[in-house]
């Protein structure tokens, strides 16, 4: 078959031409890979006819595969020697399953997008209607399935349009975290229909909203304006970005779940600043949890099988976490502390 001929080839080209090198796709070996098997199998018209029909849907070019095969090949022959295995185009090497790249990283950002999506359907049933952060609480589940979705995407096809779209998706959760965190503990949300203490007017608690979801909207806007207007994506800046982002909102649920002699905010407008329900303490939980997490991205390792490693742990990881946070969130929309106490 002419799929073995090119594989075979592939091989043949990668193991003579064998070099060690710092990086994969800058290797010689690689370099010269790649063109032969272009110059074999690409200038064949009749090449598109050996590629599955998985492949083809996701776009996979003669040249794309060349380099996936060169790729493994002369990972194959690094195993056989003990020699490190390289990066190529800033990945590791993984078997690719009906046309996705990294198949373990597709699979978990799928199970994110389910605990986001159930995450919904259950504030939807179970938060009343009446409830100031209820509809918060449903679009960062929204933008949130939106974000895994284009992370599934974005790890079947690292293109980079595909590229842009997760980490657009990804900042705009994160700033939405950040935005709703802001509503929720210092009580920006629009009015109630009951009355609800509080020591901030409404005009005042108008204004200020209006002034946060401005600010935030304009942050976003300035975040995507700049890294798509530039001649190369900036990576540094756009992980600065969400990092900053995470841990600002991280810090926010921290101070919420201090203890009671330390009030640092009113938790509840119906209650004193001294309130604190027993559950408080599972957002010092969540954000452990999410550090530990986040950790992962830091042991960058060949993948298990060039199939597992850190980055797909890491969407692994944040799925009981994504569970465990909408448990926390209904909680505390469920307190009683929203209820205006009747003397």
């Amino acid at each position: 078959m002419r799929s073995d001929t090119r594989l075979l080839a592939w091989i043949t080209l990668a193991l003579v031409a064998y070099a060690y090198a710092s990086s994969g796709d800058r290797a010689e070996n690689y370099q010269r890979c790649v063109a032969d098997c272009e110059s074999l199998v690409c200038r064949d018209s009749t090449w598109a006819n050996s590629l599955s029909y998985a492949l083809r849907l996701t776009r996979w070019t003669c040249t794309d595969d060349c380099k996936y095969g060169c790729m493994h090949a002369i990972t194959d022959h690094a195993v056989q020697n003990a020699l490190p295995i390289q990066q190529y185009h800033g990945k590791w090497p993984f078997w690719r399953l009906a046309g996705m790249q990294e198949p373990a990283s597709v699979f978990f950002s799928l199970l994110n997008l389910l605990c986001h999506t159930r995450g919904a359907r259950r504030v939807r049933r179970t938060v009343p209607d009446s409830h100031p952060m209820k509809g918060y609480y449903l679009r960062f589940a929204y933008v949130s399935v939106n974000a895994w979705v284009w992370s599934a995407v974005f790890h079947t096809r690292d293109l980079p349009t595909t590229e842009k779209l997760d980490y657009f998706s990804a900042a705009l959760a994160i700033l939405y975290a950040l935005y709703y965190t802001a509503i929720r503990l210092f009580h920006l949300y629009p009015a109630p229909r009951a009355r609800l203490t509080s020591s901030i007017s409404p005009a005042i608690r108008s204004r200020t909203c209006i002034a946060w979801t401005a600010l935030c909207a304009l942050a976003y806007i300035a975040h995507v304006s700049y890294l798509t207007l530039l001649p190369r994506f900036d990576y540094t800046y756009n992980m600065a970005f969400n990092l900053a982002v995470g841990m600002t909102h991280n810090l926010l649920w921290l101070a919420y779940s201090f203890p009671a002699f330390i009030p640092l905010f009113r938790r509840f407008p119906a209650r004193p600043r001294s309130y604190r329900p027993p559950y408080a303490s599972g957002a010092a939980g969540f954000v452990l949890l999410t550090t530990l997490a986040t950790t992962l991205e830091l042991f960058d390792f060949p993948p298990w099988g060039r199939v597992i490693d850190a980055h797909s742990l890491w969407h692994l990881a944040t799925v009981p976490i994504a569970v465990f946070w909408y448990e926390f969130l209904i909680l505390d929309a469920l307190d009683e502390g929203w209820r205006e106490q009747k003397s």
